[in-house]
């Protein structure tokens, strides 16, 4: 299958999950990479292969018609993802953070109303925290909701939001006041809401195939029954979801990485240099041993953040090294790999320049690596 794999510690159901994941793609999935990234269209085909794996409702609870998994098996679906495409591994990721919000703050209503029907793939979900000056420090956000009578309505507009054209659910963060940083409140917003529009595609470095785009809100009514936390409860709420969603970044970055390793190790094996393959080479055995313990480190701090966070245990540091490790891995990897290919890793020929463009925003979405230093400086030092 690949050149770095750890199935250490993995129950017969979550091996079973890793080989069909793996599978799919390999076959489903890295086929069509290529020509997804340079259209920037996303593969609509592979969503409907994901949602008739069941794989649409990776978080959301079985009694409402979904896969429920665990938070190891969450990270072996994105690793195995995104060793097919960062894009798809995305998509999907940022859909289970609207489930998850639905599923854990939503009350018996909304569950009953939107979990089913995005358990089997549609309405996409939406994630609206970041705005364009308020990233890092989703305190800062501007966007605010208005009670009236039965209603909020929202003003304001949201950056870099993933599924944005194909989303049909969105979970939005706002200010109920818009002085206090602690009114910070979630609403499920219905894309085909009055008020709710949608920005052209960002034309991006990598992710080129991922529906990256600016929503904004006018005037945008909801009904009062569509928010998900109480007034100022949803800052806590956003940081108790993007800790899973972090463990799920690194696994994607692990995927990434090995995405990278393998078609580096082929090339090595294939190429003839002083009349010999290249991966004869010490330099670049050497290479491989790196890469190869560096991406099996990074995989193992994601199995130790599932781990804390299958526990209930605070897993918040443990996320943030998943990701810092996982993602600067992925860069190094993917770097080494474009050296090993020579001039030709510099062309679209090959899937390393694709691979290498994607491995960058790992360390920039879902909380940068300063953030994530951040954290992990917090949690050894200031937490004593």
């Amino acid at each position: 299958m690949t050149g770095v794999r750890v199935g250490s510690a993995l129950t017969p159901e979550q091996r079973a999950v890793r080989d069909l994941v793996h599978e799919f793609a390999v076959e489903e999935v890295r086929p069509g990479a290529r020509e997804a990234d340079r259209t920037e269209t996303f593969p609509e085909d592979v969503w409907d292969g994901l949602a008739e794996l069941g794989l649409t409702g990776l978080t959301v609870p079985e009694a409402y018609g979904g896969f429920g998994a665990d938070e190891t098996t969450y990270a072996i679906v994105n690793e195995e993802l995104a060793y097919g495409q960062l894009a798809v591994a995305t998509a999907l990721s940022v859909h289970c953070l609207v489930t998850s919000c639905l599923a854990t703050f939503g009350d018996e209503t909304q569950r009953e109303r939107w979990l089913p029907e995005m358990a089997d793939g549609r309405p996409v979900g939406m994630f609206c925290l970041s705005e364009p000056h308020a990233g890092s420090n989703p305190a800062e956000l501007s966007t605010t909701a208005t009670r009236e009578g039965d209603e909020y309505v929202l003003d304001g507009t949201k950056q870099w939001i993933t599924n944005g054209q194909r989303g049909g659910v969105a979970v939005v963060f706002a200010k109920t006041d818009p002085d206090d940083p602690g009114s910070i409140t979630q609403f499920l917003v219905p894309a085909d809401a009055d008020g709710f529009h949608v920005g052209p595609k960002e034309e991006k470095l990598g992710l080129r195939a991922s529906d990256t785009t600016s929503i904004t809100f006018d005037g945008c009514r909801v009904p009062a029954a569509n928010r998900l936390t109480e007034e100022g409860k949803g800052l806590s709420a956003a940081f108790r979801i993007l800790t899973g969603g972090r463990i799920g970044i690194a696994a994607q970055a692990v995927g990434v990485a090995r995405a990278a390793f393998d078609e580096a190790r082929a090339y090595a094996g294939e190429r003839e240099q002083f009349g010999e393959p290249i991966d004869r080479i010490q330099a670049i055995r050497h290479t491989f041993a790196e890469l190869s313990t560096e991406i099996e480190a990074s995989r193992l701090l994601v199995r130790e953040a599932c781990r804390r966070a299958a526990a209930g245990e605070d897993a918040r540091v443990a996320a943030s090294r998943a990701k810092y490790k996982a993602s600067e891995t992925a860069m190094t990897t993917a770097n080494q790999a474009i050296q090993i290919h020579g001039g030709y890793g510099y062309t679209t020929e090959y899937d390393v320049e694709r691979l290498y463009r994607d491995a960058k925003i790992t360390e920039i979405y879902e909380g940068t690596t300063e953030i994530q230093k951040k954290i992990i400086a917090r949690g050894v030092l200031d937490d004593r």
